[in-house]
């Protein structure tokens, strides 16, 4: 599946229907008066997440979202049927912006949550609702209310638990794969991630945890450079980052420096969500040089970072880091149920 997350559509709610001009002519009642009756209103168009999509991929090629205009008015004082409705179903986490102004109209977080994009015309009303006792055969009916056309944007941020942040090449991918059922490409160049990858962490049979293997992040990223700004708004939607930092690099230290940096750049608070950085390829180290490992590095890491070592292809260390990134998630949701009660 492509993965798509930032397509422009077309959206048009319904014209509500026309009010009737109407007179009712029974037998014995010569002067029936007015019987015209109210159009109906136009159909709305609608946003609402669904958890079974992952991608805004449909969109590229299905631009154009009309709802059903307003039946007008009949007689005998009834009311038009009103016009469709349109739902258009999106990926939770998709914001839904104005595209000619920028601004938010809003955003879909929780499944089967709906949000009004394009509100139907009203429809118009018949002579009938005119009638007064100053008025008693009023000649005339409302039209219907034009609909809403507007031109909106569709904006997906994943929603994940764990974001992968790391240069490309530093193993983020092997990781994903080794963790979860998600087979992202992997390859010995840079920037084989090229979209989003989400992958589903078990840890028991009803204990797991999503996790997002996002494209490398390069220096500069949040200026354009590489593809990392493009995918650095994903971020903003995970629960805990894990930095994943090759041991062969020649400053592993200074590497997550420069990750913070880019993050701080493109969204500083993203620099207070918890997280961990894992020590990636550790099986490339000899047996004395990975002993050695955690006293090394914990001289150059801050105090208050906690890192721990891994190899995606030899397993060691992943238990231990699945289980710990699991007690973040968990600690965070905890939080926010407390908030919430």
């Amino acid at each position: 599946m492509k993965f798509v997350d930032k397509v422009d559509i077309k959206v048009r709610s319904g014209d509500g229907g026309r009010g009737l001009v109407s007179w009712r002519r029974e037998k014995y009642e010569p002067r029936g008066g007015p019987a015209g009756g109210d159009g109906g209103h136009g159909g709305s168009v609608y946003c609402e997440a669904d958890e079974n999509l992952y991608t805004l991929l449909d969109f590229r090629y299905n631009k154009h979202h009309e709802a059903g205009d307003g039946e007008p008015g009949g007689k005998f004082k009834k009311t038009g049927a009103d016009g469709d409705d349109v739902v258009i179903y999106v990926p939770r986490g998709t914001v839904i912006k104005d595209t000619r102004t920028g601004g938010v109209i809003g955003e879909v977080l929780e499944n089967g949550e709906r949000i009004t994009i394009a509100e139907g015309g009203r429809g118009g009303k018949g002579n009938a609702f005119f009638k007064s006792s100053t008025n008693q055969a009023p000649r005339h009916a409302q039209p219907g209310e034009d609909g809403e056309y507007r031109e909106i944007t569709l904006e997906l941020k994943l929603l994940a638990d764990v974001g992968l942040v790391g240069f490309p090449n530093a193993g983020k991918s092997t990781l994903v794969s080794s963790l979860s059922a998600a087979k992202p490409e992997v390859a010995d160049y840079p920037f084989t991630t090229l979209n989003p990858q989400l992958g589903m962490v078990y840890i028991s049979e009803f204990e797991s945890f999503v996790m997002a293997d996002l494209p490398g992040i390069i220096e500069d990223a949040h200026t354009g450079k590489g593809l990392g700004l493009r995918f650095l708004r994903h971020i903003e939607r995970t629960s805990v980052l894990l930095f994943v930092i090759p041991v062969l690099s020649d400053d592993p230290a200074g590497d997550y420096e420069k990750l913070r940096h880019e993050l701080k750049e493109y969204h500083a608070p993203l620099l207070q969500k918890p997280h961990l950085v894992a020590l990636s390829k550790i099986d490339t180290l000899a047996p004395d040089e990975q002993e050695l490992l955690p006293e090394i590095m914990g001289e150059e890491f801050p105090d208050d970072v906690e890192f721990l070592p891994i190899s995606s292809v030899s397993g060691a260390g992943l238990d231990t880091l699945k289980h710990r990134l699991y007690d973040l998630v968990t600690e965070i949701k905890s939080k926010k149920q407390d908030i919430g009660a």
